[in-house]
Parts: C-alpha cells; sequence; structure tokens
C-alpha cells in the first residue's frame, strides 16, 4: 500500500461517519432523526453576521499574522480577564482554526516519539488520533459512571510514568456533559505538579453548564499550574459558529510560539472575515448564549427524564455541553432477526436501520457500555426520537 504508516494508524471521525450515514439515508428519501453531530441548532446571531459583512465590504480578505489579528487577540485576553480572572499577553495566546486546531498544533509543538499523554475515557473521540499523528502514545484511564466519569488524583498518580508528557482534561465534558468542580481540579493539579507534566484543559463548552454551577479552570488553580497549562477555547458552540472555525489557546508563550510555528506551515492564518465576526462575538451582546442554554436546560432535562424510564437505560444528568451519554449495555446480547447485539456499535447499527435514528456508539468515546446523545436538536424532534428509540429496544429480546 502506497499510504503513509501515519494514514493507517488513524481512523476517520466516528462522529461525522454516523453523521454522514445519516445525510446519505436523508438523501435517499429515508426520514432519519439525527443525534449525532455536536453542533447547535441556532444560527449565529445577527450582530456578528454583520460584521462579517461589514469585513468583507472593506476589503478585509487578505492574509493576517499566523496567529491571529491584534484585536481579536485583546479581546480573547479581555474574555479570560473577566470570565476567568486569568491574565495572559498577546503572545501568550493565539488563533486557529477551530478547537481541533489548537489541540493538533498544541501536540506537533509539544510531544515526542516515545512520551505518553494521559486521556481520560469517555474522552472526545480526535484526542487519541491527534496524540498519535504527532507520534506519542495515548494513555486511556478509564473512569466511572458512579463518579461522574471524573478522573481522580489517585488514577491519575497511578497512570504517570516517567514518560507522561501531557494530560488532556476536558471540562465540560464530550461526550459525558461532567463538570469538574474547583476542589477536584486542586486535587488533580497536585499530581500536576509533582510529575511536572503539562496540561491542555479543554473548555470550549465552558459557557453551556446548567443548575447555576460555577466554571473553573484548572489555570485557575495557582500560577504555577498555569504555566504548565494550554487552554483550549473557541467560538463554534457557545456563539453556534461551527462553520466559521475560530478556536483558540493561551499559555506559556514559548508553546503558543511553537505552536503558531506549526500552524504557519499548515494553514498560516485563519480566516480573516471570521476572525473579525470573532472580535464581534466575544466583545458584543451575550444575550444569544443565554437563549441557548435555556433551550439547551429544556432539551436535557427531557431527554435524561425519558431515557432513565426507559427500560434497561440509565443516565447520568449531564452537568454542561449539550449530550446525554446512556449507559445501555442491558441490551448487549439481545437478539433481532437472527442477528446479536455485541456492543454500542452494534446497537446504534440497529436503531439506524429499524429506528431511523443515527447515535454514536460508545466505543468511539472509550466506553462501549454506552451510546452518545447530542440532544442540540429541537424538542419536538428529541420527543420523536426518543419514542422510535423506546419502540425498537421494546422489540430486542
Amino acid at each position: 500500500m502506497f499510504l503513509s504508516e501515519r494514514m493507517k494508524s488513524i481512523k476517520p471521525s466516528p462522529t461525522l461517519a454516523m453523521n454522514a450515514k445519516a445525510l446519505a439515508m436523508r438523501a435517499a428519501g429515508i426520514d432519519v432523526i439525527s443525534f449525532g453531530v455536536g453542533e447547535p441548532d441556532f444560527d449565529t446571531a445577527r450582530h456578528i453576521r454583520e460584521e462579517a459583512v461589514r469585513a468583507m465590504e472593506e476589503g478585509f480578505t487578505r492574509y493576517t499574522a499566523v496567529g491571529g489579528i491584534p484585536e481579536l487577540k485583546d479581546a480573547i485576553i479581555e474574555k479570560f480577564r473577566s470570565d476567568n480572572s486569568l491574565s495572559y499577553e498577546r503572545d501568550e495566546v493565539m488563533v486557529s482554526c477551530g478547537g481541533k486546531h489548537v489541540l493538533y498544533n498544541l501536540a506537533q509543538a509539544l510531544l515526542n516519539p516515545g512520551d505518553e499523554v494521559i486521556i481520560p475515557a469517555p474522552y472526545w473521540v480526535s484526542y487519541p488520533p491527534v496524540v498519535i499523528l504527532a507520534g506519542a502514545d495515548p494513555v486511556i484511564v478509564e473512569t466511572e459512571e458512579i463518579e461522574d466519569f471524573k478522573l481522580s488524583p489517585e488514577s491519575l498518580e497511578r497512570a504517570v510514568t516517567p514518560q507522561t508528557k501531557l494530560l488532556i482534561l476536558n471540562s465540560p465534558s464530550n461526550p459525558t456533559g461532567s463538570v469538574y468542580t474547583e476542589s477536584e481540579l486542586e486535587g488533580l493539579a497536585q499530581v500536576i505538579l509533582k510529575h511536572h507534566i503539562w496540561v491542555l484543559s479543554d473548555e470550549i463548552y465552558e459557557k453551556l453548564i446548567f443548575d447555576d454551577r460555577p466554571f473553573s479552570s484548572i489555570a485557575q488553580v495557582s500560577d504555577e499550574v498555569k504555566s504548565r497549562t494550554v487552554v483550549l477555547n473557541g467560538l463554534s458552540k457557545t456563539y453556534a459558529m461551527t462553520g466559521w472555525r475560530i478556536g483558540y489557546g493561551a499559555g506559556p508563550r514559548e508553546i503558543i510560539a511553537g505552536m503558531a510555528k506549526i500552524q504557519s506551515q499548515s494553514t498560516s492564518n485563519p480566516n480573516s472575515i471570521a476572525q473579525k465576526a470573532a472580535v464581534a462575538a466575544l466583545k458584543g451582546p451575550q444575550d444569544s448564549i443565554r437563549a441557548m442554554v435555556r433551550a439547551f436546560d429544556e432539551r436535557r432535562k427531557y431527554l435524561v427524564q425519558r431515557l432513565n424510564v426507559m427500560t434497561g437505560v440509565h443516565c447520568n444528568v449531564p452537568g454542561g455541553a449539550f449530550y446525554g451519554f446512556p449507559n445501555v449495555s442491558y441490551y448487549f446480547n439481545a437478539t433481532t432477526e437472527g442477528t446479536t447485539i455485541k456492543g454500542s456499535a452494534d446497537l446504534c447499527e440497529y436503531l439506524l436501520a429499524k429506528a431511523r435514528v443515527a447515535l454514536v456508539p460508545g466505543i468511539a468515546f472509550g466506553d462501549d457500555d454506552f451510546i452518545r446523545f447530542s440532544y442540540a436538536t429541537g424538542l419536538e424532534t428529541i420527543k420523536e426520537g426518543l419514542d422510535r428509540i423506546e419502540d425498537a429496544l421494546g422489540k430486542l429480546v
């Protein structure tokens, strides 16, 4: 085979693969409800779109600095100051083509072959492949449903070896919706500092939190922890700007400079027009976020309540993001038309074929006992989808 060994070591995103199947079925005229892709079903706010139009009309369509325009960096710095009480300078911040790009740049800039990266499971599907593409080794640490899928200091300590370079922490979590508390982060920080580990803190769902719980970043624990942390954030989820492809990272200037060097040889600068729109998003009215959170909260409560009354299904109440992650292992080894459901992938295939509902199997996130629902879709659609699922599950024996 002429493809690289690197290419052979990774698989396409299972989230996007399931979405592609759903889209293909829809194109064939089949009525499919998708709970697959993590994308807000809201339009980007008008004032953000208007700023993009203004940028185009004013001719702001050329290359920018690789790591982002100064006014966007300043808006990000102000965001960290006002929301998180964190202080950064311009050379400690960079803008990339989405949050995933920040992760990729960091992995390429920081990791060497043989380095180990600790990733709590369940995890976002792209974490292990990005680590592998950098030549490093993912070390998956399982968490427990009963502990809300959170990494404990004891589990982190057991996973550390002399090769440990980086910990990837995601709060609020995709796929579980778990949110770490300040005290929980302080416990992890002790282990991090003891072993001189770097941290990638993925905070892309920071604003999508429920029940009035506060958001805490591990970079807030202490200046010492902040000096070992790269914070990943972006505009996609908070401002319904997934297609605009604006993410950003903040951290020690040496690492940020390395990430910018990687980006300079791959994509160069993020889209100039989207950067102007991002300034308007960060500095303008925040009403659209509050409206989204209210809608997601209503859907969250309905989804979890419905799942928890289905036979054999249990779902923790997510504290943030817009995902439900129910345990469906009760249905493993059930049979249907001569086929045995062996795991989450089989169950998702069954539900797509029989219920015409697209979901993502938990095995893609590192835990086969679960499946992921994205409730970033209308409440009536959620109700119809759950009706279909309940009916289909009732036919398994």
